[in-house]
């Protein structure tokens, strides 16, 4: 199975390196098919996401590599648009503005009930979360992610994106200090997640970034949690979330050793215009 990746983030947002230095990094592993995944602007000053006015650029920029190594690699266009309820545009927006051939729905800034703060629960520092949780939830950890799951479920149910990103991110910066992934009211709020995500046909990725980041100890979800969605019958893909060149397969093979421990035998590719399953070996 040739490898690729649909989340993929350049130096046109917060990644490093050119689309064309991921493109050579692709063609140098063998990839089969690359998507890149800018995350879409938002209505205030920010150092992550793409900017409004180089939406175009963006856009021609990844067309044209789609176009220079046709025959070679596969290369899409899409984003990764961040939900934040009051705040951002309908995802349709971003996909007829651009003319993106999928989009990638994640959560990244949970915004409590009648607030306007948002508490940031990924980047490189666990401060930040803690930070948070503490000014926004009064460390009130149920409601924390209570708040975060109910959000992820808002967007799901109201914009269906073609893909979930880290559906489970929450995770990450807990590392286990204020709830277990053991414990059961956790596990009934990521799956009623999971389970809206089926009714949605929404495709879940298994996303490695946490780990070859050093930054969690399992993928996103969780090998556990991959038995679930094998019940479910959820449609899954695999995706590195690479923002350098380097990371466009990392952990990959560990990935599929999970997936296939899981037994699950398909994974969901974007090729020619549509979702298509490829079979894991």
């Amino acid at each position: 199975m040739n490898w690729f990746n649909h989340h993929t983030h350049s130096a046109f947002c917060d990644g490093t390196g050119t689309p064309l230095d991921f493109v050579k990094a692709a063609l140098a592993q063998d990839f089969s098919m690359l998507g890149f995944s800018s995350h879409a602007p938002l209505p205030f000053n920010n150092s992550f996401t793409l900017k409004e006015e180089e939406v175009d650029h963006y856009r021609q920029t990844i067309r044209s590599l789609s176009y220079e190594y046709a025959g070679r690699l596969e290369i899409y266009l899409a984003m990764e648009v961040d939900f934040i309820p009051g705040m951002i545009e309908d995802f349709r927006f971003w996909k007829n503005r651009a003319n993106l051939d999928y989009v990638i729905g994640g959560v990244h800034l949970v915004r409590p009930q009648a607030d306007e703060r948002l508490w940031f629960i990924d980047g490189p520092k666990r401060e930040t979360y803690d930070q948070g949780l503490s000014e926004l939830f009064g460390n009130d950890i149920r409601l924390a992610v209570r708040s975060y799951f109910d959000q992820l479920n808002q967007m799901i149910e109201g914009q269906a994106p073609d893909v979930i990103a880290h559906i489970d991110k929450i995770k990450m910066h807990n590392q286990e200090r204020f709830f277990s992934i053991n414990d059961l009211w956790y596990q009934a709020m990521l799956n009623e997640s999971l389970t809206l995500a089926k009714q949605k046909g929404c495709i879940v990725e298994v996303n490695t970034r946490g780990l070859y980041k050093g930054r969690c100890k399992d993928f996103f979800p969780g090998a556990s949690v991959l038995k679930t969605i094998k019940e479910l019958a959820i449609p899954i893909t695999i995706s590195s979330d690479a923002h350098a060149p380097a990371e466009l397969s990392g952990k990959f093979s560990e990935a599929i050793e999970a997936i296939k421990a899981a037994g699950i035998r398909e994974l969901k590719v974007f090729r020619y215009g549509t979702w298509n399953s490829v079979v894991v070996e």
